[in-house]
């Protein structure tokens, strides 16, 4: 056996036998049959997918996906499984860091559209794509195990609900919430004014050409956030993170 096909053993049976599932906090994931074209698991209670991505360094910037187009007909229609990334180390037979991102954070700004393959590639033409982890807000970036010490379950299942609300708007809706919660997550202080995150106007007018009037959809943003608890308004433009 390969040292690809022992971690791809390691790791899915650590899934199988370790973790449950963080939206409903049923005790196990279920593993889809292999090489179908869905993700690796699924609850048997609420019916969430995971898609898993594992490897032996550190996560980076961003981490190879399938198929551009797929992706974003998933992201359309809302069908996106959540994502389970894992550090394992093979030698010790472990698994050193573990993040689970709730699929309400994927929207298009995250999703990176990768060159086509070459015309001498076996797959020639084939666009792939790359998910961006640097533009996921910190608060979606959920730790399950970190240096090989397993989080508190009370406190994983907390921090996926408190962003339950992302999933009350459409996906293009969310994308500019996810986009503005990332942008703030990029301000030093927790306590930051209006004028801190219109910094961020020209960022966003590139994510979105078609807006005229970023900063009114900034203001907008702040507002939901604010209205479900992700931030607090203290007055006269100045607002505090929440969480």
């Amino acid at each position: 056996m390969s040292g690809s096909q022992k971690a791809r053993v390691l790791t899915e049976a650590w899934i199988e036998q370790s973790i449950y599932c963080p939206n409903c906090g049923n005790q196990s994931l279920k593993q889809f049959p292999r090489n179908l074209p869905v993700a690796d698991f699924y609850c048997m209670r609420c019916n969430d997918q995971y898609e898993l991505k594992s490897q032996k360094k550190p996560f980076g910037r961003k981490i190879a996906n399938g198929a551009y187009q797929t992706k974003v007909e998933r992201l359309e229609s809302d069908t996106s499984p959540n994502l389970i990334l894992m550090r394992y180390d093979v030698a010790d037979a472990a698994v050193r860091q573990l993040y689970v991102v709730p699929k309400r954070f994927f929207t298009a700004s995250l999703i990176e559209r990768r060159k086509p393959l070459k015309p001498s590639a076996r797959r020639a033409g084939w666009v792939g794509s790359n998910i961006l982890l640097e533009r996921i807000p910190q608060i979606g970036l959920i730790c399950v195990v970190q240096d090989g010490i397993v989080k508190s379950r009370s406190d994983v299942l907390s921090r996926w609900q408190k962003t339950a609300f992302l999933e009350r708007h459409t996906p293009a809706a969310r994308g500019w919430l996810v986009d503005v919660m990332s942008c703030i997550d990029q301000i030093e202080n927790s306590i930051f004014t209006l004028d801190n995150v219109y910094s961020f106007t020209r960022y966003l007018s590139e994510i979105y050409p078609n807006n005229n009037n970023v900063k009114a959809k900034i203001r907008q943003q702040l507002q939901i956030l604010r209205d479900n608890g992700y931030l607090e308004f203290l007055g006269a433009g100045i607002y505090r993170r929440a969480t």
